[in-house]
């Protein structure tokens, strides 16, 4: 499997042609480079909100509510483009006004979309301090979900999710060979902060971990006005994976798509005959099982 993991910038569009040009570019591009899965960043819909003006693009709560209006349209069109270049596509996670999950608050959600047009969301679990005041952006569902693919089990943990190795362990336990990382960091030591917990999954859980970044500066927001990040594909540093656990990483704060093939045989060489046994031993430790909850999704 050949994954691409996204550095982002988010950009102004005065009309939904230009934003649905710069998506066909990016998955033609990543397509084109033989990517099977694309992995896009943490809140990158949040140029959508440009889409309705400068005033509401500045207002945290007007942004969040036009934001959520656009993720049916914007959901479509990446499920026209995942058909059309037979790829799977993580999608740009968005503030979502679902009153199934709360009443009055958004919460943060992506799309996992299949080639076939399957697909089902993720959202965040964990919320950061900017997320809970000013923001108020609400806990997701509850439910971690394991995505079942062709190109083989999938997790999501949106940004600061990564840093829990609880929930890492949850996916784990369900069947989890890759955990996608969106995410949306201002700062260095944000960036530095969730990368240090997708190489943790990855070497706890002994899978693949893809990190996608916003990258560059708006003047058009309260909510991403800056992202410090590149993409990064890792995995645990032993038997048939790179000494460092980095397959590949891109260059700080450069646009473009990170790639790298991590097949499956190598998660489970890894599993069965690494050096050592972090996955399987892992119960070994105080409290065994994890009680956290995963919801089987089936996009085959």
């Amino acid at each position: 499997m050949r994954v691409a993991t996204a550095a982002y910038p988010l950009d102004w569009f005065d009309d939904w042609s230009v934003f649905e040009a710069k998506a066909r570019t990016w998955i033609s591009d990543g397509a084109g480079q033989g990517a099977e899965l694309l992995v896009f960043p943490e809140y990158g819909a949040m140029e959508l909100a440009t889409l309705a003006g400068r005033d509401v693009a500045l207002d945290l709560e007007a942004s969040a509510r036009a934001v959520s209006e656009m993720i049916p349209k914007a959901d479509a069109l990446y499920t026209e483009l995942a058909r059309e270049f037979g790829v799977h596509i993580l999608t740009p996670s968005a503030p979502v006004f679902d009153p199934s999950v709360h009443a009055t608050r958004p919460v943060n959600r992506t799309r996992l979309i299949a080639p076939n047009g399957k697909s089902d969301v993720q959202d965040k679990q964990i919320m950061t301090m900017f997320e809970r005041d000013p923001w108020d952006v609400s806990t997701g569902s509850g439910l971690l979900k394991l995505f079942d693919t062709s190109l083989g089990k999938i997790g999501v943990l949106i940004c600061y999710d990564s840093e829990f190795p609880l929930l890492g362990r949850a996916l784990i336990e369900a069947g989890a060979e890759y955990i996608l990382v969106p995410s949306a960091t201002e700062a260095l030591a944000g960036y530095w902060r969730v990368r240090i917990g997708a190489i943790s999954r990855a070497l706890e859980g002994q899978c693949v971990t893809a990190m996608a970044s916003i990258v560059g500066e708006v003047d058009w927001s309260t909510s991403v006005e800056a992202g410090t990040g590149m993409g990064g594909i890792f995995g645990p540093p032993d038997t048939g994976f790179p000494s460092t656990g980095v397959i590949a990483e891109g260059t700080l704060n450069q646009a473009g798509w990170t790639i790298a093939d991590a097949p499956l045989s190598k998660i489970a060489h890894v599993r069965a005959q690494g050096i050592v046994r972090n996955s399987t031993h892992w119960d070994e430790q105080m409290g065994g099982k994890s009680a956290i909850p995963v919801t089987y999704c089936d996009l085959r």
